[in-house]
């Protein structure tokens, strides 16, 4: 294929040929569609988008580009979730062995943290010992046994996003929607799954700013899904506040313990039920009572196990990974809690080390805020609103201008 003539088509406005995008996809992965050929590319699809037709077979190429899972003749229907990513959002801890407790398996692969949004990759590995690293065979086996692993992306499924994605980072052409759907989609559907659901986020706190844009969004990626016969269902979920009472790895594992232990903040609890809903046919108050009566606890703590993690130190993570200085946000004012805004928050955890602006950085497992109160809350001045963990004091003060901005109080 002439790739010079691929691209003019795009840039021009035509529409690709199936074989085509298959061809630039293979040539891509391969090294023979060289780097910046491909960076022409995908700015002429910023500015001229894809037919849901191609982005359907740009999902189904990149989907190809590797490995694809098999399971064995009988199994139970696969089912998965994915996040567009928000602040404090630990639901996938909570949802992956509360579905596994219906008679389905979950083969989660996550990714970690990347800007404001956590991964939760890095929130597992908080806990020490736990392996995110096994081989097809390993989840395979760990599947049969228990229906649930939760691990990360292998270098054999969807090749062609990684390249494509990192391209797209540096050239400013990430926030193209055909391009999202195709990167999110292809790593899902390498899964070969029976059933996906997403939780779609909008406000500060999120990718897509507006509802409309996450309506928008969401639509796209279950036309994808249902076009390669694939049960999608979405929530839209608004991230203008942190999810939950707490922003930090070994913090957010401590709150999916007490949701999978029947506690936890409704808004986490809720959201979870919300999503499981989409894919089981089990009832909310049969997924709820999982939740209290320790059935998804003891799934939890069998994948844990599995996957070579202590299970012992999941009650006291926060003890484990301590921060050496916790401070409160005290309120400005008596009144009412208008505002904590999601993105500032994230962005003062990224700050205090608890995520990573480049996919190099280290991730301090113990910082990271807490104890939020929750917009609409009454409080008193001086009250505390939140907590900061720090490791040292210099961080400590470099975020607190950053927390005082996201607080309103009226």
């Amino acid at each position: 294929m002439h790739i010079p003539t691929f691209i003019e088509r795009k840039r021009d406005g035509g529409e690709h040929e199936a074989a085509d995008i298959e061809s630039f996809i293979k040539g891509f992965t391969t090294g023979e569609v060289p780097e910046y050929q491909a960076a022409a590319w995908a700015m002429a699809v910023f500015f001229r988008g894809l037919t849901a037709r191609e982005t359907s077979q740009l999902t189904r190429a990149m989907m190809n580009s590797g490995s694809v899972l098999r399971y064995p003749p009988g199994s139970p229907p696969k089912v998965d979730k994915h996040s567009t990513g928000g602040i404090g959002d630990k639901v996938s801890l909570v949802l992956a062995p509360l579905l596994a407790c219906d008679t389905l398996w979950i083969p989660m692969i996550s990714g970690r943290g990347l800007g404001i949004t956590g991964g939760t990759l890095d929130k597992l590995e908080s806990i020490p010992g736990f392996n995110v690293s096994l081989t097809e065979e390993q989840a395979m086996a760990q599947l049969a046994r228990i229906g649930v692993v939760m691990i990360g992306q292998t270098g054999d499924i969807c090749p062609a996003d990684k390249k494509l994605y990192a391209l797209r980072d540096v050239t400013a052409t990430v926030p193209s929607q055909p391009l999202i759907v195709a990167s999110i989609m292809s790593k899902k559907l390498a899964e070969s799954l029976d059933r996906l659901v997403l939780d779609v986020k909008f406000g500060s706190g999120a990718f897509m700013k507006t509802r409309e844009e996450a309506a928008s969004l969401a639509a796209a990626l279950v036309a994808v899904g249902r076009e390669m016969n694939v049960g999608v269902h979405h929530v839209l979920t608004p991230m203008d506040e942190p999810l939950g009472w707490s922003a930090g790895n070994a913090l957010e594992v401590a709150e999916a313990v007490d949701c999978l232990q029947g506690g936890g903040p409704a808004d986490t609890v809720e959201l979870t039920l919300d999503l499981a809903e989409r894919v089981t046919k089990v009832s909310r108050a049969d997924l709820r009572r999982w939740l209290q009566d320790g059935t998804a606890w003891r799934k939890f703590v069998a994948m844990v196990e599995a996957q070579g993690g202590d299970a012992g130190a999941l009650e006291r993570i926060t003890q484990i990974h301590q921060a050496p200085l916790i401070r409160e946000i005290p309120a400005p004012r008596s009144g009412i809690l208008k505002r904590l805004d999601a993105g500032l928050i994230g962005r003062a955890c990224v700050a205090l080390g608890g995520g990573r602006t480049k996919a190099t950085d280290a991730i301090d497992f113990a910082v990271g805020c807490d104890a939020f109160k929750k917009v609409g809350t009454r409080v008193a001045g001086g009250e505390p609103l939140l907590r900061v963990h720090a490791r040292t004091k210099a961080s400590l003060e470099a975020v607190r201008p950053m927390i005082e901005a996201a607080v309103t109080v009226e």
